[in-house]
């Protein structure tokens, strides 16, 4: 496939993401000659509820198949958010490396206010023949180990209707045991979604044996046309050693 008509794909690609106008391009393309963005949805960061800080976490993956993520941005409803990556280990750090065709943000409140906020998470996709790969040092050690990749996180997202309770299960593989899981709710909309909307959803999360739940209540003051989506994140690790 010639540049040209690669280019001309990604573009047919953008302008379906894009929907009803809301693919508002960030950063993520910046420097990249050939790059599809993907805008995320506004991702809702709760009030703190003790002492700690606020925290979220969303994963963005990119749709079409052949395609790793090259770059990333975020937009932030308060400048006291901070936004990071989870970058794999390997070197050089590079896409195919450090980023695959899905990428985990994390967000974190840092102000004063207990009050919720959001982010919205932005990735552009590269085509790519294959992942980059990964080299080992020369000098092997009995006591140390190049890192591996001993936690496997699954997620599953479901659209939250207003009005409505909506499930989402996540399971780790037999074999696995469950670490732990983490929710997250977003509104996939064009502008940062106010304190009513924010406060309109409510989610409930249990956990048993290999399996987690959360349940998505929307009021149904929300419009019906309105995506709200769920994100149910289990993180799962070998039973054994």
């Amino acid at each position: 496939m010639t540049r040209r008509t690669l280019t001309l794909v990604v573009a047919l690609a953008a302008a379906v993401l894009g929907g009803a106008g809301e693919a508002r391009a960030a950063g993520e393309c910046r420097g990249l000659q050939v790059c599809l963005p993907v805008p995320g949805p506004w991702v809702a960061i709760p009030a703190a509820s003790g002492a700690g800080a606020p925290s979220v976490t969303w994963e963005m993956r990119c749709p079409l198949r052949g395609y790793i993520i090259g770059g990333i941005d975020a937009r932030v409803s308060d400048r006291a958010i901070d936004v990071s990556i989870r970058g794999e280990n390997g070197a050089p750090v590079s896409p195919g490396v450090t980023t695959g065709r899905a990428v985990l943000f994390t967000a974190v409140y840092t102000g004063p206010a207990r009050k919720p906020t959001t982010f919205r998470p932005f990735i552009g996709c590269v085509p790519t023949s294959g992942g980059g790969g990964r080299g080992e040092t020369a000098v092997r050690h009995t006591t140390a180990f190049a890192p591996g990749k001993p936690l496997d996180r699954r997620v599953v997202e479901r659209r939250l209707l207003s009005g409505a309770s909506v499930r989402a299960t996540a399971r780790c593989p037999a074999g696995t045991r469950l670490l732990g899981a983490q929710h997250a709710f977003a509104f996939r909309i064009e502008d940062e979604p106010g304190a009513t909307l924010l406060n309109a959803v409510r989610v409930r999360r249990t956990s048993a044996g290999r399996t987690a739940t959360a349940v998505g209540t929307v009021a149904p003051s929300v419009p019906q046309g309105m995506r709200v989506l769920l994100q149910l994140q289990v993180l799962c690790t070998k039973a054994g050693k």
